[in-house]
């Protein structure tokens, strides 16, 4: 056989060229493909487009720099459809002005730039002490290189000057401001009727003929998502830490290395008595301090036992003086001015020192117990110290274990069985996972790109392990459906009761709306048997419990006759007739607060205009955004 292929290797050349070429052709093309789909455009701006991979590298740019800046900060909050959203809206903006930048000619003077420079703190960390840029230090610092900062702010700087004559321009005079103000902080003394559903619900019947009609016509309320029981398992520091072995050596040389750690420093008990004298006090006042220090030093060398009591009497630190002087135990830590400290620390227990001058006057010190230094055994802090250098190589380890743990889940896709028993993990099982967060949801199942990476059509089809998902800080997950429920519309006889208990509440709503109307037209004829509450007098600062749509129901009402009435349909919660007595003015604010009130309004005009002018400069420059925009969620 090898003969054959000596002799007409020619031959087999050809053949397995013209065997290979194609399907590098073949692959070749289908790389270009797979490479123009990751490059979807999202977006465009002045005829350039934004693509889903830079929108998504932009996200994830927002997102590390916002938890580099407060590390404690939930990630799943932006790891939502709406904070995605947010992030290309913020990306059109920003090109939107770049075009009107360059296309309007918006220059920034070297001037302005260097006023900007030496302004900016950030930058002075970077200024040696001869005030020399450190270009290199910056460099390993931020990722890029002076002059592409220097491009980044003299950019930023040119789109500001675009809304800036519009938002700079834009002012309110007190007429304007008054006007609106006044409107939004008028009162009203009004007094009210409610009708509740609840008040009619005994006065609805209903068939099981008009529930499967209602069913009918409302089944788009009645739908349950698409669910799955899931399982999953998480790597994180403390797993890796559980598998980590340290030898003895390893340990005692680590307590040899941290013992002054694991240490108790010296502790002494300690009394005085103080004589005030400040530093800044006269000379004089400072010598009779010290001579009434003197005298009181005598006393308490006569007769040590009197310590106590002569502190208590004579010494003028508030703190202590009641207590007999009793500083308690403290450390050579310099807690204490340091000539008080020295001498504290000089002393044997039971002695007492001299005069001992400080900042705060004169002390009489008694030590009067010691603590002396103590250093725990290597066994009594044993646990604590390979506690201790496990977290110090989990954290080494945690990525060489990340990488096997990754590799583990896709080369073997059928189970995570091999990888939880690799590093020793708890498969965790959860049943009617939906593809949403819920409410209060931690872990993994918080986690929004793990939810669609256990809901992608080869996950939920192969039954086959996940991508490990970052899922936060050194925590990595992998999961895999186990049974899958495809949404559906519940069945009339799963949501009868349900359908039951709404349709009930609709009819008494739709009675308590019929109701109201009836005694609003009736009360308006005659007042005199309308069953009203005490007056109260609300506006949208204070509505004092009342519903939103009462208060601007109320402020709606036509007040050229007083009183005026008028009612509002609150839908389920029923209905509302309000009865206006007398409309009550705002008071007049204080000109400090008036001053502000304008300056706050003018600024509210100035925002007005410039999203304004932004809204004409998006349909100027045919800002585009092609994906939908996720739906607001439901309360």
């Amino acid at each position: 056989m090898f003969d054959f292929f000596r002799k007409h290797n020619k031959i087999v050349m050809v053949f397995l060229f013209l065997l290979i070429i194609p399907s590098f052709i073949w692959f070749g093309v289908a790389d270009r493909y797979d490479k123009s789909n990751q490059g979807e455009k999202v977006a465009s701006v002045d005829g350039h487009g934004i693509t889903r991979p830079e929108w998504e590298a932009q996200h994830r740019m927002e997102v590390d720099r916002i938890r580099q800046q407060n590390p404690s900060v939930d990630a799943a909050m932006f790891d939502t459809d709406a904070a995605k959203y947010a992030t290309l809206e913020r990306m059109v903006r920003d090109r939107v002005l770049q075009a009107a930048a360059a296309n309007t000619h918006m220059t920034v003077s070297e001037d302005k730039l260097a006023r900007v420079f030496a302004a900016d703190q950030g930058l002075a960390m970077f200024r040696g002490a001869d005030g020399k840029f450190d270009r290199a230090l910056f460099q390993r610092a931020t990722q890029q290189t002076p002059e592409q900062y220097e491009a980044s702010v003299r950019a930023s700087l040119a789109t500001q000057q675009v809304l800036q004559g519009i938002a700079g321009s834009a002012f309110a005079t007190k007429a304007q401001a008054d006007a609106t103000l006044n409107a939004f902080y008028d009162r009203r003394e009004v007094q009210l009727a409610r009708f509740n559903p609840t008040d009619f619900a005994s006065k609805v019947t209903v068939s099981d003929a008009d529930l499967e009609s209602w069913y009918k016509d409302h089944k788009a309320q009645f739908q349950a998502p698409e669910q799955a029981d899931v399982e999953y398992v998480v790597l994180d520091l403390d797993s890796v830490k559980k598998n980590i072995a340290v030898s003895d050596a390893d340990l005692k040389t680590y307590y040899e290395q941290n013992k002054s750690r694991f240490s108790t420093k010296e502790e002494r008990r300690a009394s005085h008595i103080l004589i005030t004298a400040p530093a800044s006090a006269p000379a004089a006042d400072r010598e009779k301090a010290k001579a009434k220090a003197e005298q009181l030093l005598a006393e308490v060398k006569k007769s040590p036992a009197s310590f106590a009591d002569i502190a208590r009497k004579n010494s003028q630190d508030p703190g202590s003086a009641e207590k007999g002087g009793d500083l308690d135990f403290v450390k050579r830590d310099g807690t204490m001015v340091k000539p008080f400290e020295d001498a504290m620390f000089s002393l044997k227990k039971g002695e007492i020192s001299g005069i001992v001058e400080t900042e705060f006057g004169y002390h009489i010190i008694e030590v009067t117990d010691i603590k002396p230094e103590t250093t725990p055994s290597f066994e009594q802090v044993r646990a604590r110290i390979e506690d201790e250098a496990r977290a110090q190589q989990a954290t080494q380890e945690f990525a060489k274990a990340a990488e096997s743990f990754t590799d583990m889940v896709f080369q073997q896709p059928d189970s995570l069985q091999p990888v939880a028993d690799k590093f020793k993990l708890k498969i965790q099982t959860a049943s009617d996972v939906a593809r949403t967060p819920p409410a209060g949801a931690t872990g993994p199942l918080a986690n929004r790109k793990f939810l669609d990476a256990l809901f992608a059509a080869d996950t939920r089809e192969r039954k086959h392990n996940t991508e490990a998902i970052e899922i936060g800080a050194s925590q990595i997950a992998s999961g895999r459906m186990t049974k899958y429920m495809a949404a559906r519309t519940l069945e009339f006889a799963e949501v009868k009761d349900k359908v039951r208990t709404q349709l009930i509440a609709e009819r008494a709503a739709a009675l308590a709306k019929a109701e109201g109307e009836t005694k609003l037209k009736a009360w308006q004829a005659d007042a005199a048997g309308a069953k009203l509450t005490e007056p109260v007098t609300i506006s949208r600062l204070e509505a004092q419990s009342v519903p939103p749509q009462v208060v601007e129901g109320a402020l709606r009402a036509d007040t050229n006759k007083l009183p005026a009435w008028t009612g509002v349909d609150l839908g389920a919660q029923g209905y509302v007739v309000v009865r206006v007595n007398k409309v009550v003015p705002r008071e007049a604010p204080k000109p400090e607060q008036a001053a502000q009130e304008i300056g706050q309004f003018s600024q509210i005009v100035s925002s007005a205009e410039s999203n304004a002018y932004y809204e004409l400069l998006k349909q100027r420059y045919k800002a585009e955004i092609s994906v939908s925009k996720p739906a607001a969620p439901t309360q």
